[in-house]
């Protein structure tokens, strides 16, 4: 069953044109990542699809609706004077959410030893993480996930990835945008790889890989991207 869906979408802002034609679609209970570097157009795809932004052209779908969705953006929009565990329960009350949940949600994030500490005390990581908590709590339907693992260590990515995994299993939908090839390479389902607002390539890593005869030690989807547009991800 598909999830989302994008079907010749366009976009551009003033002179700018940040989406060209752009085609894909999501299943149900996949992650689907979406590889490209920044200004590619990744976020703006996440906020049309979420109904941040409107298309200029072309026909969007989301199957849930936005009591369904999870998102974590790049603002985090938390309150910083409150602390981990009182920013969920903001959201405890419009979800219906039981208290454990929230806290047995931050536990899974890494920061059950944090859950009374003030926002504005936390670094960039743990913030992040503290998003990602908040994305995840109402256990949505779809994720939209814009760079979740960017500034945390290895230790608390491998748990966010077991977190994201656990969802999927569940039967939720996850999007994922990242730079990091590793990290796309053993978590995506399927990959759309996203130069300058236009889709150049899709499928699974290991498919994309072996078309483009990368496959070396790991499967190198950094190459590929090179192969494909002369330049990295940076």
């Amino acid at each position: 069953m598909i999830s989302a869906s994008m079907k010749n979408v366009s976009k551009s802002f003033g002179s700018n044109t940040v989406l060209k034609d752009v085609t894909f679609e999501t299943h149900e209970g996949e992650i689907f990542g979406m590889l490209g570097p920044s200004g590619a157009g990744k976020t703006t795809i996440i906020n049309i699809l979420t109904k941040q932004l409107s298309a200029d052209s072309g026909a969007c779908y989301v199957s849930v609706g936005s009591n369904e969705i999870g998102l974590m953006l790049e603002h985090d929009g938390l309150f910083t004077r409150l602390s981990c565990l009182d920013n969920l329960i903001v959201f405890e009350d419009i979800y219906g959410i039981p208290r454990k949940q929230s806290i047995d949600t931050l536990e899974r994030v890494g920061l059950g030893e944090a859950k009374k500490t003030a926002v504005e005390q936390l670094s960039k990581g743990m913030r992040q993480r503290l998003v990602l908590a908040r994305a995840v709590l109402h256990k949505p339907k779809i994720l939209f996930l814009d760079e979740p693992t960017s500034a945390l260590d290895p230790m608390t990515a491998r748990g966010i990835h077991q977190l994201i995994r656990d969802l999927r299993e569940a039967g939720s939908t996850v999007f994922l945008t990242t730079h990091n090839m590793e990290e796309a390479t053993h978590l995506c389902d399927r990959v759309v790889m996203l130069h300058k607002g236009t889709i150049i390539e899709e499928g699974a890593p290991k498919d994309i890989c072996e078309k483009h005869n990368a496959m070396k030690t790991v499967m190198d989807l950094e190459s590929v991207f090179v192969k494909l547009t002369g330049g990295g991800l940076a």
